[in-house]
């Protein structure tokens, strides 16, 4: 049967309910509890067996029951409701002519997954929920923003154990006629198929649209009948072992996904990369100026870069991903002749050198910074680690001026929040609580909350998470065959009323999952204690290739197979969205043991914590700047160490002395009845934390306010007027380049013999040498600060110097003064840079110092 022709029915909804379909092909209803409450009010038994997805909700329904619906005055009220609020934040139009967008301006945000809801598998797990989030958020303000990805048909594995703990991945096919996905159509009408140039000649790619609010998403997808077998598995399933695959897919997104949006009628103002995969958009995003506003390469390159995001989620070099020369070259081709430049040119732009070699391979990271003048880290100290990870690239710069700042990294709280506190949220906060122009002032009304009143809201989540958990480990041992006497036991794991901690992420070695049994002993008192009980939830994945990964997932399970720890200690499988819901809202203590500085950012433990969830974790990622003792524990002061045999014993302690002197004691205080006040006290101040600092809505202000609109207007400027301010800007670097080599400085001058008071002033003079250049090209500044050695300073700042003499001969005299504002000792220096942007300033070569 090779000539099978296939149709899908669906059923036939009344007219009075047809909104219901409109709701179900556009992913808002995911974060409206209002609208996944009036799917489910429908049939919750078959909402549940959906998976959560309206879209095979629907098939499963019987007409009868919508007949029914159309006779529940209840059902149709409710309908109504959510059919308002989605006219109102979806469908009513935006005039972005009176926004500082402006009429045409757009945002394209790239990223290789996007984890929206459970039902849409294109995710693994914190890079793409953030990356969801980012776009739900985007939805809630009205940015300008549409998003691009790639349609995987596999999605990422589906992890299960086999009967020794040992994980096992499957790889089922995703229904694409059951997600809510649409053919992207041109403006002409025409369905969407784009291609790139390969080796072998060109991938093909359909392109899908899903509406994420009021976000496009479109998804590029190879398997399509144009291609040959092997290449339609490229979008087949996310993260592929094989590099030349994943170089396949990066291609794809950057190049291919540019090439759609062109094909669709947009030009991007902006063009957000989250994270080194979506580099290549660099690539075409130059071929497109060039040709559409008819510059050459380096007027091209001077526009591009001033309208580029790149976000990096990396904290370890060998994160990035790195491709040989010649594994790229064959995709780069065509842009011999678009760019009117070699290929061994374009490769460069992913090396660190100032020329190509042929030895070294093209990273990731340094293509896309390399075009991006907006550069940022997921959290205060990821920004930190990031510039000295990257200070060999800009080695004249001190590392606290390498050019990559940090936006730390927020939820989108209605998709993480119980149902409990939103409740609780909308009857203290308002019912506008999680509005688009949520204040810090409004976050406070949480402490008018009635502790009694929280302290019922977190044991109905308790409970519910236990319901759950008993439910998967019910399917869990059944997929097994355990013995009935084994499944007896697990129908009864877990007590709804006792201390629970979860420990829910990838399991990477880093994070360090075995912290907890590298102490047998204390680990089994806290578990069998009869007075002041603590239960233990685990889940993650490893990635199939990591081997250490998945035996620390066999550990776990071998332990909690120990006698006494069946019932007190549980590994769920499958970690996804969904059950990172039950957990982050479940729990009672979120535990996170990464090894410091290894965690980016760490969202997870924002979501437990909106939840009333206190963290309990190492100072690192968002809980290095979040921290504080009154709403959760850190496991260490932030320290970092070499020997990490010895570090893993000294936190292990740590984590036990918290848990035995702090945390167990402060929950089962109940002297004043049967409510934990100082417990609770805590949780109100951990949800009041995230409210106020680490939402997705201030995130993407944070993009706007720092990066978009900054790069809207250069980009508008830079091609006004037949790009005549990015010509100016191409002639400033060629006579830079050409002069700049005789640029010299001599040591600032001053006299410092005597000691100084505070609020004493001094002036500091230095010559320079500008040879053919003009004082008003450069700037002249004094770098100061106290001092950290010999040669290094800390705290540093900068003075801008002013050219008080003309020394004839292209030497000048500059000036500043200097304030003592503070007692200790200090040193200074001096430098000469550019008289430009950030973007010109910061390029490698120049800068001068004394």
């Amino acid at each position: 049967m090779t000539r099978l022709q296939t149709y899908q029915v669906f059923p036939k909804i009344p007219e009075r309910l047809e909104f219901l379909e409109k709701l179900a092909r556009n992913m808002w209803w995911s974060w409206r509890l209002d609208a996944i409450e009036l799917f489910r009010r429908v049939d919750p038994r078959l909402w549940v067996q959906s998976n959560r997805n309206p879209l095979i909700f629907a098939t499963m329904i019987a007409q009868k029951r919508f007949e029914r619906g159309l006779k529940d005055d209840g059902f149709l009220a409710h309908l109504d409701r959510v059919q308002k609020s989605f006219e109102k934040e979806i469908e009513t139009p935006v005039d972005y002519s009176q926004t500082p967008y402006g009429a045409d301006a757009q945002v394209a945000y790239f990223s290789m997954e996007f984890g929206i809801h459970e039902s849409l598998p294109f995710f693994s797990g914190g890079l793409g929920v953030l990356a969801g989030d980012h776009l739900k958020a985007s939805s809630d303000l009205a940015l300008p923003m549409v998003a691009v990805g790639l349609l995987y048909r596999k999605g990422y594995f589906h992890q299960y154990l086999d009967h020794e703990g040992w994980q096992q991945e499957q790889y089922p096919e995703t229904d694409i006629f059951h997600m809510p996905v649409r053919r992207a159509r041109d403006p002409q009408g025409n369905e969407l198929i784009i291609s790139v140039e390969a080796s072998g000649g060109l991938i093909y790619a359909k392109v899908w649209k899903i509406m994420v609010g009021r976000v496009a998403l479109y998804l590029l997808d190879t398997n399509i009948a144009e291609n040959p077998p092997e290449l339609r598995e490229i979008t087949a399933s996310l993260y592929p072992g094989d590099s030349a695959v994943r170089l396949a897919q990066e291609v794809l997104l950057g190049i291919g996904g540019m090439k759609a949006l062109k094909k669709l009628g947009i030009e991007p103002a902006v063009c957000h990369m989250n994270e080194g995969h979506c580099s290549f958009v660099c690539v075409e995003r130059i071929a497109q100026v060039m040709e559409g506003k008819n510059v050459d390469l380096q007027t091209a390159m001077e526009i591009v870069p001033r309208s580029m995001v790149f976000t990096t989620h990396t904290p370890v070099a060998a994160g990035y991903d790195e491709f040989p020369p010649d594994l790229v070259r064959p995709y780069l081709q065509e842009y011999e002749k678009r760019l009117g430049t070699d290929v061994d040119t374009i490769l460069s732009w992913g090396q660190t050198g100032e020329k190509f070699d042929p030895h070294v391979k093209l990273s990731m990271f340094v293509l896309g910074h390399n075009f991006s003048q907006f550069c940022n880290g997921v959290s205060r100290l990821h920004g930190e680690v990031a510039r000295g990870m990257w200070n060999h690239v800009w080695p004249q710069r001190p590392v606290e001026e390498v050019p990559i700042s940090h936006v730390t990294n927020g939820i989108h709280i209605p998709s993480w929040i119980s149902i409990e506190n939103h409740m609780l949220f909308e009857r203290y906060l308002g019912p506008d609580w999680y509005s688009t122009n949520f204040d810090t002032d409004r976050a406070e009304r949480i402490d008018q909350i009635y502790n009694e009143e929280i302290w019922r809201a977190r044991e109905m989540s308790r409970s519910r998470l236990v319901r759950a958990c008993r439910s998967m480990m019910v399917r869990q041992y059944g997929r097994r065959n355990a013995p009935k006497s084994v499944m007896k036991e697990v129908e009864s794991v877990l007590d709804p009323e006792i201390l629970t901690i979860g420990f829910a992420r990838r399991f990477a070695t880093y994070k360090r999952a075995y912290m907890l049994f590298m102490d047998p002993e204390r680990f089994e008192k806290l578990v069998g204690s009869k007075d002041r009980p603590v239960q233990f939830v685990f889940a993650g994945k490893a990635h199939p290739k990591d081997h250490e990964g998945k035996d620390l997932i066999r550990q776990v399970v071998h332990f909690s197979r120990r006698p006494g720890m069946r019932n007190k200690v549980v590994f769920l499988e499958n970690y996804d969205i969904n059950l990172a819901r039950y957990l982050v809202q479940g729990v009672d203590v979120w535990l996170n043991t990464p090894r410091r500085p290894l965690e980016a950012c760490g969202t997870s433990g924002m979501k437990a914590a909106v939840n009333g969830v206190l963290n309990l974790s190492i100072l690192d990622g968002w809980w290095a700047e979040a921290y504080h003792p009154d709403c959760g524990w850190s496991i260490g002061n932030g320290e970092e160490y070499k020997d990490h045999a010895y570090q893993d014993q000294v936190e292990c302690r740590a984590l036990y002395n918290i848990l035995e002197n702090d945390v167990i004691p402060t929950f089962y205080d109940r002297r004043e009845g049967d409510t934990p006040d100082r417990w609770v006290e805590m949780m109100k101040n951990s949800m009041k934390l995230v409210l106020g600092n680490f939402c997705a809505h201030g995130m993407v202000r944070n993009y706007e306010k720092d990066y978009y609109l900054p790069a809207v207007r250069n980009h508008a400027v830079l091609t006004d007027n037949n790009a005549e301010s990015a010509g100016k800007l191409v002639a400033q670097r060629r006579r830079l380049k050409r002069e700049w080599p005789a640029v010299r400085i001599e040591p600032p001058q001053s006299d410092i013999e005597v000691p100084f008071r505070v609020g004493d002033r001094f002036s500091v003079d230095t010559k320079v040498h500008l040879g053919a250049l003009e004082p008003g090209e450069v700037e002249v500044e004094l770098y100061s600060g106290s001092l950290k050695s010999v040669d290094e300073l800390k705290n540093s700042q900068v003075t801008p110097m002013s050219a008080a003499e003309d020394l004839g001969g292209g030497t000048y005299r500059y000036t500043c003064e200097v304030v003592c504002q503070e007692a200790g000792r200090f040193g200074f220096t001096a430098r000469v840079t550019p008289r430009g942007d950030d973007y010109l300033k910061n390029a490698p070569g120049f800068l001068t110092w004394a």
